[in-house]
């Protein structure tokens, strides 16, 4: 069994991508279509196991990987990173900026040091891949850029600190957009809302009983899929988006666009997009909130 993607066999034959975060959900996700589709994929990530997993996983089903360990919060580190990748392939055609991370707290709450450390995950990293990458390949050869950021729209309580960075990563990828158009490179984000990840399995007990409300106040009234996040990121690096830079596509459900005017509808005929063989439902959903230690 392989990946079902609705994009044509050997779309990127020849091309190297690197995808950070590559080592689960959504960058595992993408990192199995992506090979499927021809692309030389480098993953990357902090632990150095979890992307060897996502590698097994790939060999398995007949495809290859290079992994990658990186901090995308060190610059020492990605700029290591991509001199190996360019050493080895000589060339990296698309960066998805997909690694990131955040965790629950109240503004006034958020410590300095812990804003600091959150703008760095989900803003200052990607800056640095988006800046090193350009540098050292894409200013003379061209390339895409997909950057990460999240539903952002209209604010984000109790994720301030994560809005605040992925608000930034938005206004970055609409510059780095123009500045980079004359050299052929096209910027642009995608923008998840609740999407059915192995990272729910890591919220806390207070935020997964959240989860169970959350399909509520969703104009589709369920998750997202791994795989339709991961079908907007291919098409921003495909030959289809060539007039396409500068912008975002929202992978939502429609969330942003409930109102206190319109009472939503239960309804189950807005059906996913389930591509991903390897999909595995977090276990918080298949125990439903009874199951919540």
């Amino acid at each position: 069994m392989s990946y079902n993607s609705v994009f044509k066999p050997d779309l990127f034959k020849g091309q190297t991508i690197m995808v950070t975060g590559g080592g689960s959900g959504i960058g595992r996700c993408l990192a199995h279509e992506l090979v499927s589709l021809g692309a030389d994929v480098v993953i990357l990530g902090r632990t150095l196991e979890k992307l060897e997993n996502v590698a097994s996983e790939i060999r398995e089903d007949g495809g290859d990987v290079t992994c990658i360990a990186c901090d995308i919060r060190d610059e020492e580190s990605v700029i290591g990173a991509i001199d190996q990748v360019l050493e080895k392939s000589g060339r990296i055609d698309g960066l998805v900026n997909n690694a990131g991370g955040q965790y629950r707290t109240a503004l006034r709450t958020i410590s300095t040091k812990g804003f600091e450390a959150v703008v760095r995950n989900n803003l200052t990293g990607g800056f640095i891949f988006m800046r090193e990458v350009f540098n050292r390949w894409m200013a003379d050869n061209g390339g895409a850029i997909v950057n990460m950021i999240a539903d952002i729209w209209n604010g984000w309580p109790d994720f301030a600190h994560s809005g605040a960075a992925r608000g930034g990563m938005w206004t970055l990828t609409e510059s780095a957009a123009c500045e980079w158009a004359a050299n052929g490179v096209r910027v642009n984000a995608v923008a998840p809302g609740g999407i059915a990840s192995s990272g729910f399995d890591t919220y806390p007990p207070e935020i997964q009983y959240k989860l169970f409300e959350y399909t509520r106040r969703v104009p589709q009234q369920r998750f997202g899929t791994e795989a339709e996040v991961a079908a907007a990121i291919v098409y921003l690096l495909s030959p289809a988006a060539a007039y396409t830079t500068g912008s975002c596509i929202r992978v939502d459900g429609g969330a942003p666009n409930a109102r206190q005017t319109w009472t939503l509808e239960e309804s189950d005929r807005n059906k996913p997009f389930e591509g991903f063989h390897r999909s595995r439902m977090p276990e918080v959903l298949k125990r439903g909130p009874g199951g919540i230690k």
